[in-house]
């Protein structure tokens, strides 16, 4: 497996989001097992860079990733998330030093280790001042206790407004064939600033990979089944997406997933993707783009496509976005 650079911080090209392996997807939590054999499996092929969050589950996923990682810790870029869970008895988001502190600490418990490779805030709280919440990471940074700090789904000046009080490696956000809006503002500052861009569902939730052409099969409980996206006219009309994707893919020899992620890694060095999955044979799949090299010609075609009908979240949670 390639590797990468986030502001400093060397990672696999292509990760592994954990998230689904435990919450919103359809079958979630139904096989710890077959999710540890993945995670270890994504160590083998040299995909390192594991990415979870204390919200999700919420604990539960944290707590799934320290025992697949147990005496493989050093093998790791562990990175995972505060500020959507309160600790100090106020409403999330919380992104104060105190609860900063008390997230830490539970965070490095439930993953079995001493130190963090890369900790994100998981959404801007817009009632805590984004210097003293990155001042909070500093500190925890001197200490020990983190090695990089991220936010995820930050608008631009916020960005620059933490990068000025301590550097920020990674940005995380939704990047993909069906959401290019990061390219606007958010990835050119962070390739001023030299910071890394962490795409997340960089397969559109799954829908990026082909199968899945109507909500059939989908959980009741599956959050895509009120996602803008999937719902309504929205899913019927991006399916022109999907099915470019695949003719790409047929003449690539590849994997409608394959050609989504391998579009992502042509946009350059900085950037890696975290797909999730929780079977080992997408994980395979996924890894396998590492060694994809599309022409020209299907770059271009792929930047033709006219991104996703619909808005990305449903209302409330868009409305934390780009803080």
């Amino acid at each position: 497996m390639h590797t990468t650079s986030l502001g400093g911080l060397n990672v696999s090209r292509i990760g592994l989001g954990a998230m689904g392996m435990s919450a919103y997807y359809t079958g979630a939590g139904h096989d710890e097992a077959e999710s540890i054999r993945t995670i270890r499996r994504a160590l083998d092929l040299g995909a390192t860079h594991l990415d979870t969050a204390e919200v999700y589950g919420p604990y539960v996923n944290e707590e799934l990733v320290g025992r697949a990682i147990r005496g493989r810790r050093d093998e790791v870029v562990l990175a995972t998330k505060f500020g959507l869970v309160s600790h100090t008895g106020g409403p999330g988001p919380d992104s104060t030093p105190a609860n900063i502190r008390a997230a830490v600490d539970g965070s490095l418990r439930r993953l079995g280790t001493d130190h963090i490779d890369l900790y994100y805030q998981h959404r801007v709280d817009r009632g805590t001042p984004i210097e003293e919440t990155v001042a909070a990471l500093s500190d925890l940074v001197a200490t020990g206790k983190v090695r990089h700090i991220g936010l995820s789904e930050a608008s631009a000046t916020t960005i620059r407004r933490a990068h000025a009080v301590h550097p920020v490696a990674a940005v995380q956000t939704e990047y993909s064939l069906w959401t290019r809006d990061p390219e606007v503002d958010v990835l050119p500052t962070l390739r001023e600033l030299g910071i890394g861009l962490v795409p997340y569902s960089p397969l559109g939730h799954g829908f990026l990979t082909g199968d899945i052409r109507s909500l059939d099969g989908l959980d009741a409980t599956d959050w895509r089944r009120t996602n803008p996206r999937f719902t309504g006219d929205n899913l019927t009309r991006n399916l022109r997406i999907v099915d470019e994707v695949r003719d790409v893919a047929d003449e690539a020899g590849a994997t409608p997933a394959q050609i989504a992620l391998a579009w992502i890694l042509a946009q350059g060095e900085g950037i890696a993707p975290i797909p999730g999955t929780k079977r080992v044979h997408r994980l395979e799949e996924n890894c396998a783009t590492d060694s994809i090299r599309l022409t020209a010609g299907q770059i271009a075609r792929l930047n033709a496509l006219t991104p996703a009908s619909g808005d990305r979240h449903a209302e409330p949670d868009m409305a934390a976005i780009d803080g």
